[in-house]
């Protein structure tokens, strides 16, 4: 099966951010045009491109294109563990700094005394944290499952 494309709206170029976010969602797709997908993966896609160029040009439209593009991207990582770039860092950054920089900043804090010093865990574990996913996102480069992009929208 073949993916559908997004249909042109010119009248969107005026509004930068909206014309960003939607060429974003079409780099989206053409990347998506070159793995292997599954029939029910490409109709779950198709739907949501569907509604999107269904819809009429309006304020709400680049909230609707953001909620469709996360809504794609979440299906992909579940099913087939296909993820844009820098996708694991990106979580394992929070994950690392609440997970690995808070117990080492109560850790650091009681031991010495001073709870003030809580905050020195963080950047401990939001470092933990990016090495975690750059390694997880290596792993997703060499197995072939991230897409060329990174999602900055």
């Amino acid at each position: 099966m073949i993916l559908n494309q997004l249909t042109g709206r010119p009248e969107i170029e005026p509004n930068t951010k909206l014309h960003n976010i939607y060429i974003q969602f079409g780099l989206v797709l053409s990347e998506l045009q070159k793995k292997q997908l599954t029939e029910d993966i490409v109709k779950i896609i198709n739907d949501e491109v569907d509604a999107l160029n269904a819809l009429p040009t309006n304020e709400s439209l680049a909230k609707v294109i953001k909620l469709k593009q996360t809504a794609i991207l979440k299906v992909l990582e579940k099913q087939l563990k296909i993820v844009p770039k820098n996708y694991y860092r990106n979580i394992w950054l929070a994950l690392g700094m609440s997970v690995f920089g808070l117990p080492i900043g109560i850790a650091f804090g009681t031991s010495v005394g001073n709870m003030g010093l809580l905050g020195i865990g963080l950047p401990i574990g939001m470092f933990i944290g990016i090495l975690i996913g750059t390694t997880m996102d290596k792993k997703a480069l060499q197995e072939g499952r991230q897409l060329e992009l990174d999602i900055k929208h």
